[in-house]
């Protein structure tokens, strides 16, 4: 494996099972991912001649790993807790967003899923004007997993890039001659049927936050989520650089003061005036973070907040950093305006 992994990037590894990679910052030797696809006969899915099934909830993901693919669940020291995590020389094939999309721009013939994902990044870059290179498509249409009715995964890399683009699916989305649009009601129900097996929340909740949402909606009919990835050049952290500890689980009030990430995997929003609800009361949080897709754009500068995560204690050279929550990893996590 020749190229750095982050989020977008999908792994297969020599047991034919596929990984998503999270983050940008992984152990040495090492690169943090979840399950996605585990082989099986019964699959819906087909690649070469093997069959393939994919696995939804965060929760069924761990419960495959113990069972059947134990090795990938490793103690980290840095992170504090058990991670899935796929040593490089356990990867068969290391699949890149930028090298595929560039793939389907110069492919002769493309099936309607394909076809339909590259008309998309098309109307992005040329709406936003960003180079090619900026521009990507992860999910199953990376590793040809995907089926009639796969979702289109566009990536963006780089802050400046994210927020063009961002700017223009806004413009895109109320446009009412655009091929793009926001969930309606009956998409956002589809949409926490879905979400609640792995996220508790209410429907009215679901829907105060889901509905505003620009990273999320439908392309000619498809549904899209498109994700936000710093250039490797904006990452200052080195794994090992920050140690992170778990204090405990609790739930809090705050209000968010700085939105400006809310729109990157992994997402973050700076927060003040917390006030402890339940659960551990530690000195100060500063921050809610999240590695998962769903929580993006999920509050704005000047709202308040209650969300429900671990607190983490981050820890640089030996002195007391700062807390933040995090949110992702049991499915009580959640993040709603209060």
């Amino acid at each position: 494996m020749k190229a750095k992994a982050r989020e977008g990037d999908l792994l297969e590894t020599t047991d034919r099972v596929f990984f998503d990679v999270k983050g940008l910052v992984h152990p040495p030797g090492r690169i943090v991912a979840f399950l996605r696809y585990v082989p099986d006969s019964n699959g819906a899915r087909k690649k070469d001649e093997n069959r393939y099934r994919k696995v939804y909830a965060l929760s069924e993901r761990y419960s495959v790993l113990r069972q059947l693919f134990p090795k990938y669940l490793v103690y980290d020291p840095v992170f504090n807790e058990y991670l899935c995590v796929v040593p490089v020389e356990n990867v068969r094939k290391h699949y890149q967003p930028i090298d595929h999309l560039g793939d389907l721009r110069y492919r002769e013939v493309l099936d309607k899923t394909e076809s339909q994902a590259l008309l998309f990044t098309e109307i992005l870059k040329k709406a936003a004007n960003v180079p090619w290179n900026k521009l990507g498509i992860s999910g199953s249409i990376l590793v040809g997993l995907h089926t009639p009715g796969s979702d289109i995964d566009p990536v963006i890399y780089g802050s400046k890039p994210g927020y063009k683009v961002y700017s223009a699916l806004k413009s895109l989305l109320e446009d009412d001659e655009s091929n793009v649009k926001r969930y309606g009601q009956d998409e956002l129900r589809t949409l926490f049927d879905f979400r609640s097996k792995d996220t508790v929340t209410s429907f009215e909740n679901f829907v105060r936050t889901e509905s505003r949402k620009v990273l999320q909606g439908k392309f000619m009919e498809r549904d899209y989520f498109i994700r936000f990835v710093k250039d490797w050049n904006e990452i200052e952290e080195k794994y090992g650089t920050i140690l992170y500890k778990s204090v405990g689980y609790t739930k809090i009030r705050a209000k968010v003061v700085d939105d400006s990430e809310a729109i990157f995997t992994p997402c973050s929003y700076k927060i003040d005036d917390v006030k402890v609800i339940r659960g551990v009361h530690v000195e100060s949080i500063e921050e809610i973070v999240s590695f998962r897709g769903r929580f993006c754009e999920q509050a704005r500068s000047g709202e308040v907040v209650i969300a429900q995560g671990k607190v983490e204690r981050l820890q640089k050279e030996g002195t007391c950093e700062h807390f933040r929550l995090l949110l992702g990893n049991k499915v009580s996590d959640h993040m709603i305006i209060a």
